[in-house]
């Protein structure tokens, strides 16, 4: 770059830095960003998110001071050595494993309307699932040093009669979106509970829909501990990777009226409003992936388009095991809304107040303690049932008129982003838990 300054008259290298200032300031905001802004006569809050939802998962941290002493090569063959059950005192680490059933990740409930993953060990596991266990049956997760433990996931869903042998120890299968609005957000510890869960998930259903070769049909084997797969037909061999469906998420805002545009679509739960979003298609670009997704579904020509951050997202249909959510800012260039009706079921524009009075009313943190409470409720083996679009009410005990997603989603940062572009203004910051000792506690 240096280089390339120093080749240009200092007239160009001069705009062009403070293009590429201009640049910067605009695609890399901040996750910090207020999440409520109470009435006057309560005290607002902001919320310090270190990562999205489903991202930061520690057992894949890339710090520099982080040593993962496995590789999935040889993670796997201590795998394979301890369910032989030969020599397993030359393999000294402890293998851990997160069962999954449909889905669902195996939890349980902690003190404090909290929630946390319930790591088995191996030998529990082969007592459970007997003699017929087998080493390709389980996905490499991670590593970790500190405490000498290899975590691994592995889908149970055949075997029916574990639910009742979990049950009695107080554990139970939990929808991964009620594990989601159950999470603290601000807990950092719980937050990688949450990331470890979504990634494992990602990849166990990914499995279940790539079991044959795309090129052939012939059977696909797992390889690097199921980190990808293999075609077994000796003249194809293709190789197999796990697919990320990019999806990009738009806050389409009409700067000269000072509104933002939201939608709702029929599956969404009664009053709730969120961003637009749609799928990329094959040779297009994120930004005329926006364009042409708002103007499909609203009608609305976008000019501008302004990336704000990203988030894995592994709670979409199963067919599509783990999507990216791509968020962006895209500035209006006409206003007249005309809706796609087999797309949403509306779409309107919104002032920033009225949209600011959405976050208001929205009770987050009930939310999440009554998500909370029903996982230790089915964990004790008492579900009670409940509709979640029942927690958000205005502090009268009246039914707000609209609410956005919750802190878990890239949704709710985009719009609080926008309601409230002066960050920690009379607010108070609340900074994540930090996790005490190592992953062995997750």
């Amino acid at each position: 770059m240096v280089k390339l300054f120093n080749l240009l008259p200092s007239s160009y290298s001069k705009l062009l830095s403070r293009y590429i200032l201009s640049l910067s300031t605009k695609l890399l905001p901040p996750l910090t960003r207020p999440f409520s802004q109470r009435p006057t006569t309560t005290i607002s809050m902001s919320i310090n998110l270190r990562t999205h939802a489903f991202a930061g998962n520690p057992l894949r941290s890339c710090k520099p001071n982080r040593v993962e002493p496995f590789s999935p090569a040889a993670a796997h063959e201590a795998l394979k050595t301890r369910i032989a059950d030969s020599a397993r005192e030359s393999v000294s680490v402890e293998l851990k494993v997160l069962p999954f059933r449909n889905g669902r990740p195996l939890a349980s409930a902690a003190s404090g309307d909290t929630w946390r993953l319930a790591w088995i060990r191996l030998e529990e596991m082969k007592g459970l699932l007997g003699a017929d266990m087998s080493a390709d049956s389980f996905v490499y997760l991670g590593s970790d040093a500190d405490d000498d433990s290899v975590y691994w996931a592995i889908d149970v869903s055949r075997e029916s009669g574990l639910v009742a042998e979990f049950g009695a120890m107080k554990l139970c299968f939990v929808e991964l979106r009620t594990l989601m609005v159950a999470t603290d957000w601000v807990d950092f510890k719980a937050m990688g509970n949450l990331a470890i869960a979504g990634h494992a998930r990602a990849f166990l259903e990914w499995h279940n829909v790539s079991q044959f070769c795309g090129h052939c049909g012939k059977k696909a084997v797992l390889m690097e501990a199921g980190r990808r797969k293999q075609c077994s037909d000796e003249s194809c061999k293709k190789r197999i990777y796990p697919r990320v469906d990019p999806v990009v998420i738009m806050l389409v805002i009409d700067r000269e009226n000072d509104r933002a545009l939201l939608s709702k679509q029929s599956r969404f739960v009664p009053r709730m409003w969120s961003c637009l979003a749609g799928f990329i298609e094959p040779g297009e670009s994120l930004e005329e992936a926006v364009r042409r997704e708002t103007w499909e579904e609203t009608g609305i020509e976008v000019g501008e388009v302004v990336y704000h951050s990203s988030q894995p997202w592994p709670v979409g249909p199963n067919s599509m095991p783990c999507q990216l959510m791509v968020g962006f800012f895209a500035y209006a260039k006409s206003l007249e809304i005309n809706v796609d009706k087999e797309e949403l079921e509306d779409a309107q524009w919104h002032s920033r107040e009225e949209v600011r009075k959405a976050l208001t009313y929205t009770e987050y943190k009930k939310a999440q303690q009554t998500a909370a409470a029903k996982v230790e409720q089915m964990c004790k083996g008492v579900e009670k049932t409940h509709s979640l679009s029942t927690d958000f009410n205005v502090e009268s005990g009246e039914l707000a008129p609209m609410f956005v997603p919750g802190p878990f989603a890239i949704a709710h940062h985009l719009i609080s982003s926008w309601a409230f572009p002066d960050q920690n203004v009379n607010g108070i910051e609340c900074h994540s838990k930090q996790p005490s000792g190592s992953i062995s506690n997750l």
